[in-house]
């Protein structure tokens, strides 16, 4: 069994480091969302990024981290949730019926929950295994999976299956809950010890200040940080106009907010000053290849 203090020493770290990954999903959303990834990336504090590969930005994303060799996850995705921005699955439509709305895409925000309660799930896991295997079909190497809406999380039935395909295909899995946490660390798979802190659940107007006194309180052990950093554009405006989409990872100011907390001097120097270390998924990914 992993505990928390052990997960540090696996790592090659002494009990009471803080370890910190500050992971940027959403990568491929649009052109927006790339650029802000890559500046929090290159001069920010953004440690890995997730692969959107359903979005209409995701060759870009994809042409991105093969010039950049960054680690990152596959962020797979079921859902859509914008009204008029949209997108739908890596396999055939005919062969994933059960996954899509009345348009053919995936179902937006609004229904989301609904349509995953009847979706089947043997079509699930085929759409979830097409996002990976056309991702490696790029030579492309993921070092772990995570979702769009922590989808992997929503059930057992699909948590049991997302297992199923990182221990398949040698990648780490993101758990952000205390019960998929405690579930993978009995089994023996070294994880985050505290529920990622997602940063689309954080108005904007509170943000700066809210991740500020996170990242000096941030306790012993390994965290994760989902966060979805953007560049403030009128096509950032445009994707996210749409008044259906009620959280405030959909507005264009929570996301051009994370982007500048990222690269902010003063984040960076408490990162510094507190002794925070920060990694990605890929001494992880290792520890979960090595148990399989």
């Amino acid at each position: 069994m992993c505990d928390k203090q052990n997960v540090c020493e696996m790592l090659g770290y002494s009990r009471k480091t803080r370890l910190l990954i500050i992971n940027a999903d959403d990568f491929g959303l649009c052109y927006s969302e790339n650029e802000g990834t890559i500046q929090a990336i290159q001069s920010g504090l953004v440690s890995s990024c997730s692969l959107m590969l359903p979005a209409p930005w995701s060759l870009h994303a994809i042409h991105q981290l093969q010039a950049h060799q960054l680690p990152f996850a596959v962020h797979l995705t079921l859902v859509s949730e914008y009204i008029h921005y949209r997108w739908g699955p890596v396999a055939p439509r005919d062969q994933v019926p059960s996954l899509l709305d009345s348009s053919g895409y995936f179902p937006p925000d609004s229904i989301f929950k609904a349509c995953l309660a009847k979706a089947n799930l043997g079509e699930i896991e085929k759409e979830f295994r097409a996002q990976i295997e056309t991702v490696l079909s790029t030579g492309l190497k993921p070092t772990h999976l995570d979702s769009h809406y922590h989808t992997h999380e929503h059930t057992e039935a699909i948590f049991e299956i997302t297992v199923k395909l990182a221990i398949e295909y040698g990648l780490a899995l993101r758990t952000s809950r205390h019960c998929t946490i405690k579930k993978l660390q009995q089994a023996g798979y070294p994880t985050n010890d505290h529920p990622v802190l997602d940063s689309g659940r954080i108005p904007p107007a509170e943000k700066l200040l809210f991740l500020t006194n996170h990242l000096r309180e941030l306790p012993a052990g390994l965290s994760e940080w989902a966060v979805h950093p953007a560049r403030s554009t009128d096509e950032l405006r445009a994707v996210m106009a749409d008044p259906l989409v009620p959280n405030v990872t959909g507005t264009p100011e929570g996301r051009s907010t994370d982007l500048e907390f990222l690269i902010s001097k003063e984040a960076i120097s408490i990162v510094k000053d507190e002794g925070i270390e920060i990694l990605s998924y890929e001494p992880l990914q290792r520890l979960w290849q090595r148990k399989q």
